[in-house]
């Protein structure tokens, strides 16, 4: 079965290098700097256990997509619904679009624009992109998918490529689990330019950490979700679990790109304001990073 990944960046170049290594028919959809990488070289997979290159096909025309039995969407949140139009022409009705997105409602975006099904992944990987074509993994490399028809067939699929799926019963809590720890991490991590392992260690950032999550937890009880993996012992874990790990938000600013905060701690502060749940940590955190994503001048102002 052809599988395309559309946003070939960290996410998508990690599962998509590690399916096609496991000889799955693999295309990826991406800018040019990559892609072009890719097409001459090969894409550079590096892992603990792996590094080399892996010949994949690769373009950064969406009609790539059509044929593919699946196709996984890991582009930014503030592209969901611009990739959506793009995709739309060249899916079938029987095709499986398979949501790796931050935030918990790009599936359902995603659902609305799209004429087959969309099913949302939680995704869990430390992973960057670490040159043109070239992905580094720092730790995990694991999804979470709802009970779909063809599940099972997934959890086997991606199993021999070594990314071990689990399916829940909850997604939505998985999804808001996942939300609370990018809540807790990414823009610490992008303020301070600091990896998980040394951010934990600063002083007063594990009180902020912890009033962060209590914020998105009790946002999430009011919504009726079920959180599911987001306590504070789950949440402190990764930074041992990703302890070399800089969050996306972070790589965004560093390469003076859009971040996907909207979709994370701003999520959490829109949502806490029609409930009427005060999140005064979040909204620190959203704020001071929207002013990050500012372009300064010459003189730095």
């Amino acid at each position: 079965m052809k599988i395309a990944v559309v946003g070939a960046g960290a996410v998508g170049c990690y599962f998509g290098g590690m399916l096609a290594r496991a000889g799955q028919d693999v295309v990826l959809v991406g800018r040019p700097r990559h892609i072009e990488a890719v097409l001459r070289e090969g894409l550079l997979l590096e892992t603990a256990a792996f590094q080399g290159h892996l010949p994949v096909r690769a373009s950064v025309d969406a009609r790539a997509i059509e044929g593919a039995g699946i196709v996984l969407c890991c582009v930014k949140s503030t592209d969901t619904e611009s990739v959506a139009a793009q995709l739309r022409p060249h899916l079938a009705s029987d095709t499986l679009v398979l949501c790796l997105q931050n935030g918990v409602d790009n599936a359902a975006r995603l659902q609305a624009l799209l004429p087959c099904v969309v099913a949302p992944v939680v995704v869990y990987v430390a992973a960057e992109m670490a040159g043109a074509g070239h992905v580094r993994h720092h730790g995990r490399g694991d999804l979470v998918i709802g009970p779909l028809p063809g599940s099972a067939g997934l959890v086997a699929l991606f199993g021999a490529a070594g990314v071990p799926v689990r399916v829940s019963d909850n997604v939505d809590g998985e999804l808001w689990g996942k939300l609370v720890i990018n809540c807790a991490y990414n823009a610490l991590s992008a303020i301070t330019r600091l990896s998980y392992g040394r951010l934990v260690q600063g002083t007063g950032i594990e009180q902020v950490m912890r009033a962060v999550v209590d914020e998105c937890l009790a946002v999430a009880q009011a919504e009726g979700v079920q959180v599911l993996g987001a306590d504070w012992e789950a949440v402190r874990a990764i930074a041992d679990t990703m302890a070399t790990q800089v969050s996306s938000t972070a790589q965004d600013l560093a390469r003076g790109k859009r971040s996907e905060i909207d979709h994370l701690n701003g999520h959490v502060v829109r949502r806490g304001e029609v409930l009427g749940v005060a999140t005064p940590a979040n909204r620190v955190l959203h704020a001071v990073v929207k002013l990050l994503e500012q372009p300064r001048g010459a003189d730095g102002r």
